[in-house]
């Protein structure tokens, strides 16, 4: 039975969305004194669902696609949990093609998943680096703390 804990489970590779969870966990716990646990599904691709009421997805996206663990993850039976959903694209950082991202990444990967239906689905700018070396960075981290609070007035 969930307890009113809320789980933000993520997918990353350059560090993007883990910055964007950990942002978004501090704000949850800190100013809506909620329950916040982090998961790195690369690291732990299973969480037990069981004790959370809320469950935050995140994930970055990497050659037009966004990773297999958290599309995996969403998978699961989110029934009676309030969900939201999140991404790093740094093509979801450019004004001109935010919409066109939320679009492709995230509502045409929920078509193939009728069973999630989130309270809020946003994406976040992103970093690519090319041999190490970052050629676009387009992260906004001012957005990050805008979806934090809109979720924290969601959330129970």
């Amino acid at each position: 039975m969930a307890t009113g804990k809320t789980l933000i489970a993520y997918a990353t590779k350059g560090g993007v969305t883990e910055d964007a969870a950990s942002l978004i966990a501090e704000i949850l716990s800190n100013k809506y004194n909620l329950e916040v646990d982090i998961v790195n599904l690369g690291k732990t691709a299973r969480p037990d669902l069981e004790q959370y009421r809320n469950v935050i997805v995140g994930s970055g996206v990497r050659m037009q696609r966004v990773y297999r663990k958290a599309l995996k993850f969403l998978g699961n039976n989110f029934e009676n949990k309030k969900v939201a959903i999140f991404l790093s694209s740094a093509e979801a950082g450019d004004p001109k093609s935010h919409d066109q991202a939320i679009l492709k990444y995230i509502m045409r990967n929920l078509a193939k998943l009728p069973n999630v239906r989130p309270v809020a689905a946003e994406a976040f700018g992103g970093r690519i680096r090319f041999f190490g070396k970052t050629i676009a960075d387009t992260r906004n981290m001012e957005k990050v703390k805008a979806l934090a609070e809109d979720l924290g007035k969601k959330l129970d």
